[in-house]
């Protein structure tokens, strides 16, 4: 028979604390606090299965619970000496839910549980407070006619507004029992009114209404949002907790509170937290009293008044120091701990790692590393990769006031504030005398790079997280917020609008690419602190990947910010990036306009010195790291411009006929670009552009090896290859570049040949492929968008819909689909393998910057990940969680 009913108190526990998956976190941890001999009132567990159950069989219990819930309850009836419903001796109880994964808020709790008519007077009775227990009835009530009953709450708080303000009470601690009794019956006519039926008094009927209701609350709508955005599979269920009350509101001998071992904002080694005196749990964090501080320092540092529990209960504060301290030593992590007070008796409700701000969470790990109580590898894998984030960009002071008008994709992070904008060439022209601009556009393409990287922050209304706008913005560490679909914008007005507010062009506003939100005016943002405790725990990381980690970076600014950001090279150089600046533009629409070859050479002519600049100053910062430069990528069109006005204003600009312009923009017009005449494709078409960019490489390449002293070795990367012979005619005009520079120079370097794997039929035949490449860089945006036929930047609209629906875990351009993708990659590399045992593996897409698609990298066996630069750090930490969890496999 199936045991679905774990029960815990004074003597120890039928669980444990490596019971979550089954109890729950709520659960496991009340089970180990009775293993250790704390003060936990008894209680029953029913386990996370039973939830499974219950969906999986219509919403119905199988026929052994029943007993099994009847025999633990005995135990609590034993050990507290009361009777479950009895009139003379009531045992209340409370119902929580518990899932394996913290849901803070998410689910539903009822408290009292027991209580009515005849309980009421029996615990009146035995706790000669006549007014507690009538207050601790209308507090059941009401909680269990919302949680359980479906009555609307704010029925019974307007009643209860109305009652105070009839007798001049204005705190509900001014009640009398009479003014409680009052109230119970107004509640029990609220619930008659509504349902049509009386509020239950059998207290076996309360019970199994409530555990009813906490697997009910599993699949509420906040519930399934919150495991959607956190990632919590549904059926990992929930467990529900029985609990013999305990009452911090009989009296000013009893209190209830929250505590932290430590500050969790901060991470300082502090007692952290707050209570109240003669209260009930929620009243904490209703916020229908202002608590007290924990600590004479806490209550000073805040100025507060009040006295803190330290003074006002001095013994029951010693008894919990000393149980946090011994908490704290045995989870070896920063608790968050609840707490209640009952007749200078202090009960422990709850213990559980503590939420924390990613500060918090390093100074935490690193403190506890030195102070000997976990080691630096339990420290590298206990911070969560992604929230880095939270330290590396600037953030909106969390004082600061803000009136969010819209939402949309949180797609690169940081905060930012400025005036808007609606072109590229306006964000340029303003940001050049000093204003800090945000850049608004419908969408971005790759003409609008200048002002996307003189912007401070960019919002579009379309777009994924993985579109062009995203992807750009973190390259650069630009906030952005994406995908903004409520935002209407009037280029030809200057303004956007959402709903019946209206910005125009100049107005400020506020982004915040960490959230989405859109923000009227400026506010307030924090600059990042990278303090010591970042540097030793990348240093920790560091000790322990074997994962490179390179950056996407194209200007010098990203180099940089990558190599101080601890990146070891750069993995992908995205030339046409260099492209767009208004002193080379010009030559790039000449060489796409020209009639034949003769005509695009002189055109490349002008762009070679520029092209060779680029390189010089890329690998001088990286002083002997690789480099990995992609060739001419993206499709021609997307140089010239495309409306009439556009046209207009660049054939006057430069000097070429607007008529030519218009029919060449017809011309290179294609339905799909992205499966068009782009990557290689272009350098078997227009060799001339391969070559001109090859020499650029290796003339810098020289050059700087020259200065520098040491060899400087280029990997130059042929895009969109899909067969080896494309490879074999392009590795042929590479190689014959070389010997010409080589010769004119007088010098060599050496030089890799490779390519990026981002088609399925170039996974497939990576055997043959390498024999011609020396390295395969994975690029998992286009290897994503040609597996699936999705498109990146139109996705947006129907992946929620898909993951919703149980289709989609994740959002495949954010964190990298194993199954599929993730098998292509496997392949390639074996088969590149094959054929070349020493070929360098990479991956280059926006995955190389996720925690998950790192883990899959390590297990794959590939040399290294590339990523935006303000990725590095998060990299080179998932790169060590992923070894060490290698090491365990």
């Amino acid at each position: 028979m199936t045991k679905w009913v774990y029960s815990f108190g004074r003597n120890g526990s039928e669980g444990t604390a490596e019971m979550r998956n089954l109890l729950g976190g709520k659960g496991a941890n009340l089970a180990e606090m009775s293993n250790l001999g704390l003060p936990v009132p008894p209680g029953l567990t029913i386990t996370t299965e039973l939830c499974t159950y219950y969906y999986a069989n219509g919403q119905t219990y199988p026929d052994e619970l029943k007993a099994q819930v009847t025999e633990a309850l005995a135990r609590i009836e034993a050990e507290m000496g009361m009777r479950f419903g009895d009139a003379e001796n009531p045992l209340l109880v409370s119902v929580r839910s518990g899932a394996r994964a913290s849901m803070p808020g998410m689910m539903d709790t009822v408290l009292n549980l027991g209580l009515n008519q005849a309980t009421v007077e029996g615990l009146a009775r035995r706790s000669g407070d006549e007014r507690f227990a009538y207050d601790s009835y209308r507090r059941f009530i009401q909680m269990y006619s919302d949680v359980v009953l479906g009555v609307d709450h704010s029925l019974f708080e307007d009643r209860l507004e109305a009652r105070k303000e009839e007798h001049g009470h204005d705190l509900d601690t001014e009640m009398t029992a009479e003014d409680w009794k009052a109230l119970i019956a107004d509640y029990k006519a609220i619930v008659q009114s509504e349902l049509g039926r009386p509020f239950p008094d059998d207290a076996h009927e309360q019970l199994w209404g409530a555990i009813g209701a906490v697997f009910g609350s599993w699949m509420n709508q906040r519930a399934k949002t919150y495991r959607r955005l956190h990632n919590i599979p549904a059926e990992w269920g929930t467990a529900v907790n029985v609990q013999a009350m305990v009452f911090g509101n009989m009296g000013d001998d009893c209190a209830t509170g929250v505590a932290f071992t430590r500050n969790p904002s901060t991470g300082v080694k502090e007692f952290y937290g707050e209570f109240l005196v003669n209260a009930q749990g929620e009243d904490v964090v209703a916020g229908i009293r202002t608590p007290q501080h924990l600590t004479v320092a806490g209550k000073l540092a805040n100025g507060s008044n009040d006295p803190a529990m330290e003074e006002a209960m001095p013994v029951v504060f010693g008894e919990l120091v000393a149980v946090k301290d011994r908490l704290e030593q045995h989870y070896r992590d920063m608790q968050d701990i609840e707490f209640t007070v009952q007749q200078g008796r202090l009960y422990m409700l709850q213990t559980r790692n503590g939420k924390r701000t990613a500060a918090a969470a390093l100074k935490i790990a690193v403190d506890m590393a030195e102070e000997g109580l976990i080691t630096e590898e339990q420290a590298v894998a206990r911070i969560e990769a992604q929230a880095l984030d939270q330290l590396l960009h600037p953030t909106l002071d969390p004082k600061a006031t803000k009136t969010v008008i819209a939402k949309g994709l949180p797609a690169s992070p940081g905060a930012a504030s400025g005036v808007v904008v609606f072109t590229a060439d306006e964000a340029e022209k303003r940001a050049q005398t000093g204003e800090d601009v945000i850049l608004v556009r419908i969408e971005t393409s790759p003409e609008d790079i200048h002002g996307m990287h003189a912007a401070r922050g960019i919002l579009t209304a379309r777009g994924g997280m993985t579109s062009h706008a995203a992807v750009v913005a973190r390259g650069m560490g630009r906030a952005c917020v994406s995908g903004a679909g409520t935002v209407r914008i009037d280029y030809a007005k200057g303004s956007f609008t959402v709903g019946d507010v209206t910005v125009k062009a100049g107005d400020v506003i506020t982004i915040d690419g960490g959230k989405g939100e859109v923000m009227l005016g400026r506010v307030a943002t924090i600059k990042p602190d990278l303090s010591g405790d970042f540097g030793a725990l990348m240093t920790w990381a560091d000790k322990i990947r074997t994962l490179k980690v390179r950056t996407n970076a194209e200007t010098p600014l990203d180099a940089e910010t990558a190599r101080t950001f601890g990146a070891e090279g750069i993995g992908l150089c995205r030339t046409e990036h260099m492209f767009f600046s208004d002193d080379r533009i010009i030559a790039v629409r000449q060489m796409i306009l020209a009639d034949d070859v003769a005509g695009r050479r002189t055109a490349l002519a002008k762009l070679l010195p520029m092209q060779r600049g680029d390189f010089v100053s890329l690998f001088r910062i990286m002083a002997g790291l690789p480099v990995t430069v992609r060739l001419l990528d993206p499709p021609l069109h997307e140089f010239l411009p495309h409306t009439e006005k556009d046209i207009a204003e660049v054939a006057a600009a430069s000097g070429i006929d607007a008529q030519k312009l218009t029919a060449r923009a017809a011309a290179l017009h294609e339905s799909n670009p992205m499966l068009g005449h782009r990557g290689c494709r272009l350098g078997i078409s227009y060799p001339e552009i391969y070559e001109m960019q090859a020499r650029a490489i290796l003339e810098a390449a020289v050059e700087v090896s020259a200065e520098l002293g040491q060899t400087v070795t280029p990997e130059i990367m042929i895009p969109l290859v899909a067969t080896r012979r494309e490879l074999e005619i392009l590795r042929k005009l590479v190689d014959t570049v070389a010997a010409q520079v080589f010769e004119e120079k007088g010098a060599k370097v050496e030089y890799l040949v490779g390519t990026m794997i981002e088609l399925p039929r170039a996974a497939l035949q990576a055997a043959k492929i390498a024999e011609v490449g020396e390295f395969f860089s994975f690029g998992t945006n286009d290897l994503t968008q040609t597996t699936f036929g999705i498109s990146r930047d139109d996705s947006g609209s129907f992946l929620d819909s898909y993951r919703e629906a149980g289709i989609f875990d994740q959002d495949p351009f954010v964190s990298l689909d194993q199954e599929g993708v993730g098998e292509l990659v496997k392949i390639a590399a074996e088969r590149g393998r094959s054929t070349r045992p020493d070929i360098k593996l990479g991956i280059c897409g926006e995955h190389g910057g996720d925690p998950a698609s790192i883990e899959f990298c390590q297990m794959a066996g590939l040399d290294y990940v590339s990523c935006s630069p303000y990725r590095v750090p998060i990299a080179r930490l998932a790169a060590a969680q992923a070894a060490l969890k290698a090491r365990k496999a």
